[in-house]
């Protein structure tokens, strides 16, 4: 702790003593965590109050936004528009012609000096980059080209380590007299007229609570620094009530406003409070595709969201819905506020009937198996066979990479036996990473089958699952089949039970009521004992043949992945 607050200092040498102290206290809990980046980095991470503050990345010390709104002068800032945000959350840098420039100037930097970007009305950071060049070479660039490396953001995978709070809103330092005068002209002005709805001073009305990744009228509510920026963004939000054919705004803006208006579809006219808790993959899939108007297709890839987790984050921010992990890697929507003035203000489109008949809803309902593909980390054991390649503990591979790596590794250090080219020699890195102790003085040579399995075998097991219009989920470990057993109840009856429907993106109420009309029998939907949050399918009478036509050829997931279907009932006459 000492050594942090020594580091932190000599980091951040604007922060005073008393800062410093509250910032890194004596008692309080100081937790430290080590994280891994996509490209195999590793990151360690301070917690403090449950939140990251700051993280280190070779040698390094960075703020995190947390920090920042705390301390929110510690850096030298750049301001951006609001909209730019999402491009930044979505891992882009910040180019120079979204920095705003303002009256005062920029501050003066030098290439490589730690910023912070904030957005246009608010003082708190949304975002931690480094320089990529000076000031005076930003200016004489004419504005153009990357000015920031953007090393973390506000709703970037880092935040989410802590609470998830949304940046306070923090009014600009107001330096300039003049600048100073007209500010207070504005306010004066916008109590005398209370029907202005739109300022073209863009510090006096910008709530942060309006920054998500909804944006319900792309954007047109935001304010630029110009008379003429506020017009044409007035008409932006005008013209979204229009017809395509008159539509001015770009494909990803009408994507963005396509994926509104099915979300509020969705929600007023065909999700009912019973239905919750609800997948969310159903709820895209079953519901806002079903709102889509005839010659239209929601594609999330082609919205400004780029992940439908995103899109629902930014609902859950404007307080429409909650939605909660109830099952490891599995999202459901637990509730929804129908009397939220933004649902309530929808109207449903025209060619659209409020009330749908929900067997007509069922059979529009087209379900898509994942695409599950199992995949590898590498272990601490396994690092020194793999370092070669370039890769660190936590790299996530294929089988096909896991084999490509080991070939290559056997040829490169001419491993392959000279008179049987189907074995391979057992060197010293080989020996420790795949055989046990007691074959290390017995074992001198593998085969080529025999080598590759007891690789697989010591490697981290992960899987990838790739739901329908979605981006791939990775998750540790195996996946869980869909596990079907039978039980027995009082009077000799018998139930079967169904788990795990959640994890294929099988919502477990629509699996009872489908399996309920064709079997005749009841279905019912219970906790799983001994979990939390997960829950069963149980339905009366040894149903696993009706089960098996359904999971096998009506949704055309994998046998592989199912668990139980020998115990189906024998066919045969009834003496």
């Amino acid at each position: 702790r000492r050594k942090l607050r020594t580091d932190v200092a000599a980091a951040f040498p604007d922060l005073s003593a008393e800062q410093l102290a509250e910032f890194i206290p004596n008692k309080e809990e100081l937790n430290v965590i080590k994280i891994y980046c996509h490209k195999g980095e590793a990151v360690t991470v301070y917690m403090n109050n449950r939140n990251p503050i700051l993280f280190e990345i070779e040698k390094a010390l960075y703020p995190t936004v947390y920090m920042l709104w705390a301390y929110p002068d510690l850096l030298p800032a750049f301001s951006t528009w609001p909209p730019v945000l999402q491009k930044l959350a979505g891992g882009a840098d910040l180019m120079l012609p979204g920095v705003v420039v303002p009256p005062s100037g920029f501050p003066q930097v030098e290439q490589g000096t730690l910023c912070a970007v904030t957005l246009l009305g608010n003082r708190a950071p949304v975002a931690v980059a480094v320089a990529t060049m000076s000031t005076a070479e930003m200016l004489a660039a004419g504005m153009k080209g990357k000015g920031f490396a953007v090393l973390h953001t506000y709703l970037d995978h880092l935040w989410e380590y802590g609470d998830k709070s949304c940046p306070p809103t923090l009014a600009p330092l107001v330096t300039d007299p003049a600048e100073k005068e007209s500010a207070e002209d504005e306010e004066e002005m916008e109590g005398n007229e209370s029907d202005i709805s739109i300022s073209t001073d863009p510090s006096q009305h910008l709530d942060l609570g309006d920054l998500s990744l909804k944006e319900q009228d792309s954007c047109g509510v935001l304010m630029g620094k110009e008379e003429q920026r506020a017009a044409d963004t007035a008409e932006d939000a005008n013209t979204e009530v229009q017809q395509e054919a008159e539509d001015s705004r770009t494909p990803q803006e009408q994507m963005d406003a396509l994926f509104n208006q099915c979300f509020f579809h969705a929600l007023k006219c065909k999700v009912k409070k019973s239905d919750l808790p609800l997948l969310t993959s159903t709820f895209l899939r079953s519901h806002m595709f079903s709102c889509c108007p005839a010659g239209q297709q929601l594609d999330i890839k082609k919205s400004s969201y780029k992940k439908f987790s995103k899109f629902l984050q930014c609902m859950q921010h404007q307080k429409i819905l909650q939605v909660k992990e109830l099952n490891k890697g599995v999202e459901s929507i637990v509730e929804v506020d129908w009397k939220h003035p933004d649902v309530k203000a929808f109207a449903v489109p025209e060619g659209f009937s409020s009330a749908q008949d929900s067997k007509s809803e069922e059979r529009e309902q087209v379900y898509h198996a994942p695409e599950i593909i199992p995949l590898y980390g590498v272990s601490t054991k396994m690092i020194p066979l793999f370092q070669e390649s370039g890769h660190k503990k936590g790299s996530i591979l294929s089988s096909s990479e896991v084999r490509n790596i080991i070939i290559n590794y056997v040829k490169t250090n001419e491993l392959v036996d000279e008179t049987n080219k189907n074995f391979v020699k057992v060197n010293p890195i080989l020996c420790d990473c795949l055989l046990d102790k007691s074959e290390q003085d017995e074992v001198s040579n593998l085969r080529w089958d025999d080598l590759l399995s007891r690789c697989l075998e010591r490697l981290q097991p992960l899987h990838q699952v790739t739901f329908f219009g979605q981006e791939p989920i990775v998750r540790k470990g195996t996946i869980e089949p869909i596990d079907i057993t039978i039980a027995q109840r009082s009077s000799n009856k018998k139930v079967t039970i169904i788990k795990n429907l959640e994890l294929y993106g099988l919502d477990p109420q629509c699996v009872a009521n489908i399996l309920q009309q064709k079997v005749q029998a009841s279905a019912t939907i219970t906790p799983v004992p001994g979990t939390k949050d997960r829950v069963q399918v149980q339905i009366q009478g040894n149903q696993i043949h009706h089960l098996a036509k359904m999971l096998l050829e009506e949704y055309q997931l994998p046998r592989k992945y199912i668990q139980g279907l020998e115990k189906a009932p024998k066919l045969g006459r009834k003496k």
